[in-house]
This record gives C-alpha cells, structure tokens and sequence, in this order.
C-alpha cells in the first residue's frame, strides 16, 4: 500500500535536479560479445515484496529459500529467490559510493545470503531502480552514473537476476527506452563477465496511476524491451500487499495480451507476480496460474512459500501446467473469437499440440466450448488431455469442459491415432433454474432461504466418437434439505447428443444463514473402458433473515460485498478514513465503496423501497483533479431498477425505488468506463422499507 501511494505522489514529480556521483564510480568496461541466450523457457522463482515486505531479514529469506526445497517448489523449477525493494541500508551507499545492504538486518552484508542460496542448488535475485536515489522519493536507485558500478557489484555478489525499477526513474523525469537500455548494457558487460537475468519493471507509469506521454507508459516497454531484458512489466502491480483481487489479475492478464508477438525464446511479457493466499480463492489463483502458463509468462511466487497451503503448492507444481508454461517454443496465448464473459485463449505449442483455455470471468459456473478446428489444427479426431485433472479423452471435435465461477480450464489438444479412447463427455455444474416455481433470471446468482424448493438441473453432453452408456447423476445437498429425482435417465447418450436430469431440492424451514453446496455425480459406461464418473458442486448462498421495517441497510447483515480496492466499509468512506462527505454535507450511515463494486443484500420479497442518496466522497479532492467517475445501479433479482448514468465530484443523487417483489438486491457501482483510479463512492443514508 505504501508504493501506491508513494506512486500516486511520484506523477506529479518532474524537473528534479540530480546530484553527480562521487568520482569513485567506476567508467562502463569495455563492449564485449553479447552472451548466450538467458532463460529460454519462462523463468520461475520466488520474490519478497508481496510475501515479506519491504523489511525484511536475512534469516526469513533463507527460511525461504529452504521452503522453496522442501516443499517441491525448487524441483519444479521455482528456482530464482529474489530480494526486492528493501534489502538496501537507509544510506544505501557508502562514502565510497558502493551500495550497501541494511546494517542491521544483513550485519554480514548480502554475500553470506546469496552463498547460502547457491548452495541450496538455487539462485539469487536483487532489486535496484534505473532512476538515481531520491530521499523521500523512492528508497533505492543506480541512476546518475552508477549503472555499471552497481550491474559490477550485483555480479561480484554472484548475483544471477536483477529486476530494475522505476520509481526513481518517474520522479526524475527520465525516459525509460534510454536509461533501461543503458542499464541493459552495464548488465551485460559487467566485469565478472556473469550471466544476469534483466526484469526490466516499469509498472507505476501504468494509465491507472496517471496520464504519462505514451513512451514513458508500461504498456509501450513491449516495443523495446525484447532486445535488451529477458522481461518486462506489462502493467501496474498485480494488486496490493495482502489484498489481490480477481479483477485485478484479469486486468493485468488482458494488458499482457495486447502484444504477444513480443515474446519468445528468452524474452517475455511479464504481468507480475503469482498470488497464492494473498485475497483470492483456491479456483481464482488456479485461474492465475493457467493464464499465465498460456501466456508464457514468467512464474515467480509473491507469496510467503512457509505458509502456503499444500493446495497451492499443488497447483504451483501441477506437471501438466508447467510443461505449458515452459514450452520451448514460447509462444504466447491469444484470443480466438470475442472477448466477454467467457472466452477461448490458444496457445501453440512446440510439438504441434494445442493449449487451450476456456474462461469464465463470471460469478456463475458453465459449460464453455471452443472447436478444435478454431485453435487450427486438423483432423476429426482430437486427444484431450485436461491439464488440471490429468484426464484423457477423445473428441470428435467439440472441446467442452465445466468451469466454475471465476474459473478456468486448460486443455491440451492433439490429432488422434489408433482406437478411440474414452469419449470426451462433460457433466456439467448443478444449476438451479426455478426458485418456488419462479424461473431464475438469467445470470442471477442462486439464493436460497430456509422453506424455499428449487428445481436444479444437471446438462452432461457426450462430445466424443463412442456412446456414454447407461448415464446417471445424483445430487446430494447438505444435511437436511431433501432431494427428489425428477424423470427417467436415458438408456443412452450418442455422440453429439446432451441429457439434462433435473431434481427438486427443499430445504428446510431452519436452514441456517451461510452457505451450502449442491453435489453432482454423474457416471456413464464406455465400451472397452468401463465406468466413468465426474463429480461437480455449486455452491449456493442460504440468504440471513430480510429486513423488517425501517431498517439502515449499511447495518443489516449483506450476502457479500465487493470493492475496487481495499473493502466496501459502513459508515465511512472507502478505506475507513474519514466520514462519508459529498459535496460537504457529512452522511453517518451509508457503505463506501471504490468502483468496481457490488453489494448483495436478500430483502426476501418482503420491502417495498429503497432511499439513498449516492455520489463520489469529497475525498477524492484531496488526491487530485484526475478521476472520480461513477455510475450507480440498483438492481432487483438481475432486474435493472435504477441507473444513475455518469456522476461526477460535483453530483449527488437522492434516489427512491420501488422494491416490491424483488428477493434479491444488488447495489452496483461502475467506474463510468474510465478506470478505477480515484473512484470512492457512496451509498449515503442507505434506508430499505420493508
């Protein structure tokens, strides 16, 4: 959180005077023959800055570094163990103008560390920026003539990686093509003549954080970097410490894809940082490590590797996905067909095969397909291997899979040969389509409250060559709700055919607030290879009791809340730090929020009105004139019943609904198509009538 708002500061610094460096700093060495290609495959490892912070010591990092053996993470390749911002002493430099390690937290200096790391069968990564050191500004720079004494000493360190930042080199003004590839040079010709991995990180002059000339922008370090660095930032930091959200990778993931052919062997598109544990679910981050083993991009764990979950440690390691990620040909996923809700992202691989991933960026599971014929391969016949599950099938072209909310599927696709294989069938997620016999609107999320009955149904397609004989599925709920089967099963499902089994599920009257799962188990004969089975469960919200009466919404229980940044907070502006304030009238109740936001309240059918007044908080005027964009929508079971259009800092809203018969409630906040950046909304005197 520090470094962003350090970065938002840093815009508006320009025009700084830099002092000379002292005469000891050494003259670049002479130009020698360029080296072999660095890292031809992805690099992996492991980076300080989201799992430990900017202080940390050296005794964390080697426990680490042992973390990163023991737990399998250096056997499959998570090698690199990086220090970012922060080993640097708070005089980074000596008198002599060497850099120099925190006194205190490294007394022995950095090379007892980096020899501990190599003899680990591990490497060792370090941080500079290519701006010069600014106090107050940024805590570490190699700029004003340092370059090659510091790539120099990062190479007498035994140093194997650099990543190079540009907080220093915003707030002097400089420009990035010209002081990176100068860099670049130093690195390559330091005096050691030792190999070093160059991340060239530029991701505070990302459009997030302030209007910079296009040249001075992460987004155009594609069009030099490929030449001189074995990576570059595409955007802005993946999220905050502590606090990555989904939103955000995809952000990150889409901003990485504008410019695939700019990867290859050695040279790679770099969105940032992997983030198990750090705010996103288990399928969120599984979602993460797909996208950017289809992408390429280099996977280096941002996470404290002593506290990860053995979940995430197994989708880290997952074999299938690696060889993905480090396929020799390197080449970059792009998108076949159109973006939205749920695309197709191919990735060509060096034997011919094909990846593919099906995304689902929505709040709902679905079955999502693709053609083979679309990835450009050839043929009628397709192996399919799913890179998550290690399952084998065999399709006749249709690639299917069931992908969970935020989720995504990752295929492995090739011609076929010999007999066919075990046709690829897909049963879907449970869905429930009718609640008390009332259809569910489409792409509303499932409610349920304690009485209620839903019908729930169960697609399972056959996109194979061979029948799926006998199929079947049943559904489990949790203790207490009951579940009836509604029809018969068919006797058969032929290729290019789907089955639907529906079942009615009530739960009981005390059903408690929380939340439950639906369990399906489908299961299906293959002639020559026996029973197959595939379980899938949806998770569902059981709603707490409904307001009743004259109720302040911000202090009634919500289903869930969402927020651009940090967390939706009551009676306070986003963040917590100060009264919720629009146009200087101070609210005492009300939800802030930053845009993209959703608040999901169950009202049960029982309100008739919501009143509210919305607009942007006046604290958008202490941080500048840029931003502050919002719309406001109230929405009734996916009905839309208001819509504010654009609000700007100098509107508010005072707004009446009409709730009658809605069960579910959403408040949403849009950030008016221009971003985030500086989007604090309210929901001010926020009151249901129920």
């Amino acid at each position: 959180m520090k470094r962003r708002v350090l970065t938002g500061l840093l815009c508006l610094a320009t025009g700084l005077l830099i002092a000379p460096p002292p005469a000891a700093a050494t003259t670049p060495a002479p130009a020698r023959p360029r080296q072999e290609l660095l890292s031809p495959t992805p690099y992996q490892g492991w980076n300080t800055y989201f799992g430990l912070g900017g202080d940390f010591a050296e005794q964390s990092v080697r426990e680490v570094a042992d973390a990163l053996v023991d737990r399998g993470l250096a056997r499959a390749g998570y090698d690199i163990v990086w220090l970012d911002g922060g080993w640097q002493d708070p005089q980074p430099r000596t008198a002599a103008g060497d850099l120099q390690a925190d006194r205190t937290r490294f007394p022995d200096g950095l090379q007892p560390l980096v020899d501990y790391i190599h003899a680990k069968g591990l490497k060792a990564g370090i941080y500079t920026d290519a701006g010069p050191y600014i106090p107050g500004k940024c805590g570490l720079g190699s700029g004003g003539g340092y370059y090659q004494r510091d790539a120099d000493q990062f190479a007498a360190w035994k140093f194997d990686a650099v990543k190079v930042d540009f907080l220093c080199g915003i707030a002097a003004n400089l420009d990035p093509k010209t002081v990176y590839t100068e860099f670049a040079a130093a690195l390559r010709d330091n005096a050691s003549g030792r190999p070093i991995i160059f991340n060239l990180c530029n991701p505070v002059t990302s459009p997030d954080w302030g209007n910079y000339p296009e040249e001075q922008q992460s987004t155009y370090s594609w069009s030099y970097a490929p030449g001189i660095a074995q990576s570059w930032r595409t955007y802005t930091d993946v999220g905050f410490v502590g606090d990555i959200k989904f939103k955000d990778v995809l952000r990150n993931y889409d901003a990485n894809a504008r410019h695939p052919e700019a990867t290859g062997p050695g040279h790679y598109n770099d969105p940032d940082y992997l983030a198990p544990g750090l705010g996103m679910s288990d399928e969120e981050f599984r979602t993460q490590m797909t996208l950017w083993a289809a992408a390429a991009a280099p996977l280096v764990v941002g996470s404290d590797v002593r506290k990860l979950s053995q979940t995430s440690v197994d989708i880290l390691t997952n074999r299938d996905v690696l060889a993905i990620n480090q396929d020799r040909a390197a080449v970059q996923a792009v998108r076949i067909g159109p973006a939205g809700t749920t695309e197709t992202w191919v990735k060509r691989l060096a034997n011919g095969d094909r990846a593919v991933v099906l995304l689902n960026r929505g709040d709902l599971a679905q079955t999502l397909t693709a053609q083979a014929a679309a990835t450009g391969l050839a043929g009628s016949r397709f192996t399919v291997r799913n890179a998550w599950t290690g399952q084998d099938t065999e399709s006749a072209g249709t690639l299917s899979a069931a992908v969970p909310a935020h989720g995504a599927a990752l295929l492995r696709v090739a011609p076929a040969r010999g007999l066919p294989g075990v046709p690829h069938v897909t049963a879907g997620f449970p869905q429930v389509t009718q609640v008390n016999a009332v259809a569910l609107p489409a792409g509303a999320a499932p409610v349920l409250a304690g009485g209620d009955q839903a019908r729930v149904e169960v697609l399972v397609r056959n996109d194979g060559l061979l029948p799926a004989m006998l199929p079947k599925a049943k559904l489990a709920g949790p203790a207490g709700w009951t579940v009836r089967e509604l029809g018969q099963a068919p006797l058969l499902l032929a290729p290019g055919r789907t089955a639907t089994f529906a079942f009615t599920v009530t739960l009981p009257a005390t059903a408690a607030p929380g939340g439950g799962t639906l369990t399906a188990t489908s299961s299906y004969d293959v002639l020559g290879h026996g029973r197959q089975q595939q379980v899938t469960g949806t998770p569902v919200v059981v709603a707490p009791a409904p307001p009743t009466g004259s109720v302040v919404l911000s202090h009634h229980t919500w289903i869930s809340a969402t927020s651009g940044w940090m967390s939706p907070t009551v009676d306070l502006s986003v963040g917590g730090w100060s009264p919720i304030s629009m146009l200087g009238t101070v609210y005492p109740t009300g939800i802030g929020v930053a845009t993209p936001s959703t608040i999901r309240y169950y009202v049960g059918g029982r309100c008739t009105g919501l009143t509210a007044t919305i607009g942007l908080d006046d604290a958008v005027r202490n941080v500048g004139p840029e931003g502050a964009t919002s719309t406001f929508q109230v929405v009734g079971d996916g009905r839309t019943l208001y819509d504010s259009g654009l609000l700007t800092r100098d509107d508010t809203r005072q707004i009446t609904v009409d709730l009658t018969g809605v069960r579910v409630l959403d408040l949403v906040v849009g950030d008016a198509g221009d971003g985030g950046y500086n989007d604090r909304a309210n929901w001010a005197a926020l009151t249901a009538i129920c």
